[in-house]
């Protein structure tokens, strides 16, 4: 008897399950839904381009069409370009961009979480900041090509200017944002400044920072294409200031589309890593 009773499932135990599958399963929809509209999406304008095009309805000599940028992908791709192979360029520009990201990054996280800590420091420095901020940064890449010549130094530089603000204001922010209670409650605890800052204020800001890290690749890209385009030796900004003096428009958007991919690529390695990271911060999925 004892047994038929331990045996019997409780009503409704099985209730949170099945809404959980349900989630599921109605994310998964949703995900293959997003997935195919985007698919529609992009295969709809690809295709009014390509016949607005053979139309002649806009001019192919100016906006090329699809069709024609797929063909120079595939030659850069399989017979390499002017400068060299296709892979060689996408590194040389990917290297610049990825080193200037880095430095950016850290000097922007140092500066800001240091600003965002010590008020005296962000009263002495805060004005020359705003006023760096306030210029064009893109004007900058012809004063690096003259100070570091045509190498990969003047990329990286403009790179670096590039990624730094915005880094550097969202870990200022986040270093002020941080709960009040919680560093009380440290330093009641007898935590020295260092540790405060290093277990309370950094954790803290990191939601703050990795914001800032999804944009700032985009414009470590930026800097490096640009650099490369007013002055380099290799490159894809070379690749599409070489296409512009050759009227190559194909070359021009084929350089695009693959900066587009380097770009997404890196987004979604940002994205898994940060989901990694914030494990326990819920889901779209879960609300």
């Amino acid at each position: 008897m004892s047994h038929d009773v331990l045996a019997t499932p409780v009503a409704g135990t099985d209730k949170p399950t099945d809404r959980t599958r349900s989630r599921a399963r109605a994310a998964r929809r949703r995900k293959a839904v997003v997935l195919a509209g985007r698919a529609v999406l992009l295969i709809a304008v690809l295709g009014l381009w390509e016949g607005l095009s053979r139309a002649k309805v806009i001019d192919p000599f100016n906006f090329s069409m699809p069709s024609k940028i797929w063909d120079q992908i595939y030659t850069w791709t399989t017979h390499g370009t002017a400068l060299g192979s296709l892979g060689e360029q996408i590194w040389y520009t990917l290297y610049e961009a990825l080193l200037g990201w880095v430095i950016g990054v850290v000097a922007g996280v140092v500066l800001g979480i240091a600003l965002g800590r010590i008020t005296f420091l962000a009263d002495v420095l805060g004005p020359y900041i705003k006023v760096l901020n306030s210029i064009p940064r893109i004007v900058l890449a012809p004063i690096f090509v003259i100070w570091f010549g045509l190498g990969p130094a003047s990329k990286v530089a403009s790179a670096v200017v590039l990624v730094f603000f915005p880094v550097f204001f969202n870990a200022f922010q986040g270093a002020r944002e941080v709960d009040r209670n919680l560093v009380a409650n440290a330093r009641v605890l007898g935590a020295s400044d260092r540790r405060v800052t290093l277990q309370v204020v950094i954790p803290s800001a990191t939601s703050w920072i990795f914001t800032s890290l999804h944009v700032s690749f985009g414009f470590a890209l930026i800097g490096a294409i640009v650099g490369e385009y007013i002055g380099a030796t290799k490159g894809v900004g070379l690749l599409v200031a070489q296409s512009q003096g050759t009227f190559n428009s194909a070359g021009v958007y084929a350089a695009m589309v693959i900066l587009a991919v380097v770009a997404l690529v890196a987004e979604g390695l940002l994205t898994f890593a940060e989901r990694r990271i914030f494990r326990w911060k819920p889901t779209d999925s879960e609300h």
